[in-house]
């Protein structure tokens, strides 16, 4: 049976004209939902009975449940425990332009990344829809907070999950749904070109994030595992192509791993890649943990990278760090518990 949280509104009036209702009912049990928080189906009273029967006969209710909250100034990290008992996790972000999410959309991951906490843990399955938007609504309780923007940047590879990962995003997008602005949600992928070269021809105004975190295929090939099926040359030219078709500036995420992707030579080969781009870098400070060797780049090193770039003409910016003092590397409070 599937979850009433899994249906985007044009896929739940097409439920309702199946069962001779007007599709407008779509618009009523949104607001019930996401606008009231009200999943008590009985309580929802402009909706006649014999509709409200049949919605409790063809759908669930079932609720991702949080079993853990790690906090600090700026952030909270959420665990969470799904049908299965198996576990993901969320990250809350408070910033001075209003309060952040980065959400999981695989349990685990394929993607290999040599220095992710979460690909460690390989992929168990998918998250269905309603595990993804379940994470907003219930950190938003949590918080009593509203939630501004949102990424889905957190365990797993979103275009792995495409389906899944597209009525999420319907869904909070839509303004009768949780109802957040497409710039404001971006999506963050390693790099998987057919999928792009799909997400990108939606008529969804979302941003895009490539984590590219190498200037070669040399280099990229011994960190990330995807570069052998799309190598980076392919990858920036499929890049310019989303450029050119959406018109909107791609985000290149790029962590900073000491004496592995952050010389002055991998910073002149970046600013070359990427050469007359409209797209900006955003350079992330590593967050270590104890299972994997790699180390952070030191401060020194990071600012003269970002130099390099600035030198060159390519947009730069040094992320704020989140998370320090908690589990802060994506995936690390999910490993501490599956361990």
């Amino acid at each position: 049976m599937k979850n009433l949280y899994d249906y985007p509104r044009d896929e739940l009036e097409k439920y309702f004209l199946s069962i001779n209702e007007k599709k407008f009912k779509a618009v009523q049990v949104f607001e019930w939902l996401y606008e009231k928080r009200n999943n008590d189906v009985n309580s929802w009273s402009n909706i006649k009975k014999d509709v409200r029967d049949k919605i409790l006969q063809d759908f669930s209710f079932e609720m991702i449940e949080i079993i853990k909250v790690e906090k600090d100034d700026l952030t909270r990290k959420y665990l969470f425990k799904l049908y299965d008992n198996e576990k993901i996790e969320a990250v809350l972000m408070k910033h001075d332009y209003g309060t952040s999410i980065c959400v999981s959309s695989q349990v685990g991951c394929n993607m290999g990344c040599a220095f992710c906490e979460s690909g460690r843990l390989k992929k168990i399955r998918n998250l269905k829809t309603y595990e993804i938007v379940q994470q907003i609504l219930l950190v938003e309780k949590e918080a009593n907070t509203r939630i501004d923007s949102v990424v889905i940047m957190g365990i797993g590879e979103p275009l792995d999950n495409y389906e899944n990962v597209v009525n999420f995003i319907k869904i909070i997008n839509d303004n009768k749904g949780i109802s957040i602005g497409a710039r404001h949600i971006t999506l963050s992928t390693c790099g998987l070109i057919p999928k792009i070269k799909e997400f990108m021809k939606l008529p969804l105004q979302v941003n895009l994030a490539i984590s590219l975190h190498a200037s070669n295929n040399e280099l990229r090939n011994r960190i990330m595992n995807v570069n052998k099926a799309y190598n980076i040359y392919d990858l920036i030219t499929c890049i310019k192509e989303y450029i050119a078709y959406t018109n909107r500036r791609v985000t290149i995420e790029y962590v900073m791993l000491d004496n592995v992707n952050d010389s002055d030579k991998n910073a002149l080969e970046l600013a070359n890649l990427l050469k007359g781009m409209n797209v900006y870098v955003n350079l992330i400070p590593y967050n270590e943990t104890n299972h994997l060797e790699f180390k952070r780049s030191s401060k020194n090193r990071i600012f003269r990278f970002y130099d390099i770039l600035k030198q060159n003409n390519i947009n730069v910016t040094i992320r704020k760090e989140f998370g320090s003092k908690i589990s802060a590397a994506c995936g690390q409070l999910r490993s501490k518990e599956v361990k």
